[in-house]
This record gives C-alpha cells, structure tokens and sequence, in this order.
C-alpha cells in the first residue's frame, strides 16, 4: 500500500509541474497597462488617419455626405438640406425620383405666385418610405397646406422588402434642422466601402457631369434631367401592387385630412411605348388606376392621372418613366395649374377634381 501512495504522490507532483509550466506567464498590473496603452494608440492613430482622409477628400471636393440612409442620392439631398434650409414652405411634393426629377420648383413658383415648394423627392423610395419622409416634414414644417405625391408604377411595390423607416429620425433632425457638427456623423455611420465609392463619382454628380445620376439641386430641392442622351427602356413589366404600400398612401391621408390639409395623387408621364408593352402584357396600368381612385375617395385626395391624360412624345423621356429637363417643366406647368383649379373649387365648397 506504501508504495502504490508513494507512486501516486509521485505522478501528481508530475502533473501540477506540467500544469504550472504550461500555464504561460503572468499578466502584470504593468504589462497589462503597457497592452491598452498599445491598444489606445493605435485606435487614436486610425482615427486621426480616417479623419485625414476625410479633410483631404473635403479639400479636393471628393467627400461624399455622411451614410446617414447608405444611399448616395439620399444622403446627398439630406446634406443640400442641411446647407439650404427651406423657410415656411406651404407645398410640399414627395415621392421617389420621380418626384425628384420631374418637379420644376422655378416653374411652378412663377405660374403659382405665392406657392413655396419643399420637393422632398429622394431617390428608388417605395411609396411607405415616401410617407415615411412626408410625416417627417410634415412634422417639421406645420406650415405646409398641400402635399403632391408624384407616383410611378414602380412605387407601388417594395414595401415588404424595404424598411419604411429611411434614415434615423432623431439622428436627422440633429444633422439637417440643429446643425450638429458633420464629422462625428462619419463615424457614428462609419461605412468605408460606400465611402470609397461614392468618393469616386460625388465630384462629377455634384457638377451634373454623369448624366442619368445627376446631383445639383436647386432651391427648391428639385433636380432636374437636363441631358439629352437617353438610356434603355430597361424596366421591364411593372411588379406588383402591394397592400402596404395602398396602406401606406391611405394613412398619410387621413392624417391630412383630419388636419385640415389637402393630398394630392399624381401619376407620373410614361413612355407611350413603354406603356403599349405593358397594356399588352395585362391590365396592370387599369389596375393602378384603381387603386388611386379608391384612395380618393377614401381620403378624399385630389389625383390626376397624369399617365393617361398627359401625353409626351417619347423625346421627352431619358427612359420608361423618366422626363427630360424641358419636359418636366412642361409637366410642372400643366399640375400648377390643376393645383390652382382645385384649390379655386374646394374655396367654393365644390367636388374636388
């Protein structure tokens, strides 16, 4: 008995000798420090890096807007804001690029004496996203009277897909309206691959030298298409209507409506050929028609079905659904004018048109 103790005392010996040599060696109040100064360093030496980059990119006038909603043309129109705060608008267009591109605010301003438009047009929102930024300027700005909403087929779709929610409200309101500083933005949405991409074309956008992405605006938030080349009509047949986007749409008028403010439903001009193929393929452009007839008379919304009551030439298109320069002011003329008709009948107290 002796010795098969004596023989495991021996093996444990063995063991917690192996155990203590492998167990490596102590970490140090001294080493530990040493380590998150190491740490601290070189976080500080990439933050000052990044931050040069940044002021170099200002500098030469390559720095893209901060990735407040991770899309170019968004975040670009909610920097314009920022620099060019619109005061005490009382029309307010939304909508996607549609919106964006085929609204004259200069236009309608000349025909529609009085008239201060904010075009909150952003570009490839669903309709649930455009009422998404309606209520936000709408919260903003409680002077606005009237809201137009420019819709292409293509809007009425991607609403289960996309978020509603565009940007951070809170984080926005802070950036466009408090004038909180620009660089701590570019950190909180630290995004380094769009950062470089879009670094390599803002310049260019910014001085309306790439055609079809265009970004100069004007004072009224509107960007215009004023090339003269025209792309593929590459859309293809239109998917399909869905219900939160209907939903969406119905939402934002009611709330117009118990606040005494009128809505607007606008079709957007399309591309007779393109709409051939699409009669031809089935009753869909029927079907949107519908749809926004029975949000009018659920809100009671003025809609013009612009799409079927206003014909442009096909010159007038840079693709299936979007106007040229010239042409959008055309288009802006013909709804300043439907806008002052139907603001002169419901001051009668008769139907709205």
């Amino acid at each position: 008995m002796r010795g098969i103790q004596h023989s495991l005392d021996s093996t444990n010996r063995r063991v917690g000798r192996a155990a203590d040599s492998s167990a490596g060696p102590t970490l140090t109040a001294g080493t530990y420090g040493k380590y998150m100064a190491a740490v601290a360093l070189s976080v500080a030496c990439c933050l000052v890096l990044y931050y040069a980059s940044l002021l170099t990119l200002k500098l030469t006038g390559n720095l893209p807007p901060p990735a407040l909603a991770n899309n170019l043309c968004t975040d670009e129109k909610l920097s314009f804001m920022r620099d060019n705060p619109s005061l005490s608008p009382n029309l307010l267009a939304i909508g996607s690029s549609v919106t964006l591109r085929h609204l004259d605010g200069a236009t309608i301003a000349r025909l529609s004496p009085g008239t201060k438009l904010l075009n909150g047009g952003f570009c490839g929102l669903s309709a649930s996203q455009s009422v998404f930024v309606a209520n936000w300027l709408l919260d903003r700005h409680p002077t606005i009277q009237n809201v137009v909403m420019v819709l292409a087929p293509q809007d009425l779709a991607g609403c289960r897909a996309k978020s509603e929610a565009l940007f951070n409200r809170s984080d926005v309101d802070d950036f466009v309206y408090d004038g909180k500083s620009l660089w701590g933005y570019y950190l909180r949405y630290f995004a380094p691959r769009s950062l470089l991409r879009s670094a390599q074309t803002i310049k260019a956008q910014r001085a309306g030298l790439i055609p079809f992405e265009s970004l100069v605006f004007t004072g009224y938030g509107d960007s215009l298409l004023t090339t003269e080349l025209t792309r593929e009509m590459s859309y293809g047949p239109p998917p399909a209507m869905e219900k939160p986007c209907l939903e969406a749409i119905r939402s934002l008028g009611t709330r117009l409506r118990s606040e005494g403010r009128n809505l607007t439903l606008v079709t957007t001009p399309l591309h007779p050929e393109w709409q051939a193929q699409v009669r031809h393929a089935g009753p869909y452009l029927d079907q949107f028609d519908k749809s926004l007839l029975a949000l009018q008379s659920a809100t009671g919304a003025r809609y013009w079905n612009a799409a079927a009551e206003w014909q442009a030439p096909r010159a007038s298109f840079t693709d299936a659904i979007h106007l040229r320069s010239s042409a959008a002011q055309e288009f802006s003329a013909e709804l300043s004018r439907r806008l002052l008709q139907g603001a002169r009948m419901a001051d009668k107290g008769l139907t709205k048109p």
